[in-house]
């Protein structure tokens, strides 16, 4: 660290590196497609047919998604023959979206009475 950097200062900018490298990857998952196939390829490998039978879509947005997410080493892939399977490379961005993805489940589930402070869904508005 030079001398005119603080602590502080330094702790400020590998904050923000925290931060923007959070923010890279939350807009990576932000498309309900890119969630999708990373909860069926959780399930295994699979190729761009099997993905296409399990999500509603068509193939050329499917294999934009994919690329997307290959690009970003979240997900790896292999060839064989003319099919190309892709698996997850990166759990850690799976594991984050599990999270997310229960919490919310959970939240939207009428029977579960969860404390708004607990809550990662806006309040609910409530009927007069």
């Amino acid at each position: 660290m030079s001398e005119d950097a603080t602590p502080v200062a330094a702790a400020g900018a590998e904050a923000d590196e925290v931060f923007e490298s959070a923010a890279e990857l939350f807009s990576l998952l932000s498309t309900p497609i890119r969630l999708k196939l990373l909860s069926a390829l959780c399930h295994g490998e699979r190729n761009v047919s099997e993905l296409l039978a399990q999500i509603d879509t068509t193939q050329p947005n499917l294999s934009q998604h994919l690329g997307t997410l290959y690009r970003a080493q979240i997900l790896g892939r292999r060839r064989e023959g003319t099919q190309i399977y892709y698996r997850i490379a990166n759990q850690r961005a799976v594991t984050l979206c599990r999270a997310v993805c229960t919490q919310m489940a959970l939240e939207m589930d009428s029977a579960a009475e969860l404390p708004e402070e607990e809550r990662l869904l806006p309040p609910r508005r409530r009927s007069a």
